[in-house]
């Protein structure tokens, strides 16, 4: 073998090193996502990763999902976030304070009073 065919294919073993990675990566998160969705009634809402994973990919979403940021996973990992966890955060339930008023049904007939 040459050295110029063997020095090509140094050259090209990081490329496909590296996009058989991010193959592998898109691949494990699209999984990971069908199987939530699969067995949930709730939607997948987030992928969160560890921040340099994130810069390494250099991804913004995954499938409509965006990719969060989160140091508490580490590296080579990743969590798939459930549209219903944080429901009800940050609701506020209030009683509603309400008065009766009439409203008329027709030109003959008396008005209706809700029951209060």
């Amino acid at each position: 073998m040459s050295s110029a065919l063997r020095r090509a294919r140094l050259e090209a073993a990081p490329r496909i090193a590296a996009v058989g990675a991010e193959a592998k990566n898109l691949e494990a998160i699209s999984k990971a996502i069908d199987e939530h969705n699969a067995g949930c009634p709730y939607p997948a809402s987030e992928v969160r990763m560890n921040p340099f994973e994130l810069e390494r990919l250099g991804w913004d979403e995954i499938r409509g999902l965006p990719l969060v940021p989160d140091p508490a996973i580490s590296t080579g990992r990743f969590r798939i976030v459930c549209s219903r966890e944080g429901a009800g955060e940050g609701l506020e339930e209030t009683e509603a304070v309400g008065t009766s008023i009439e409203v008329g049904v027709g030109v003959d007939e008396p008005p209706v009073r809700p029951p209060v």
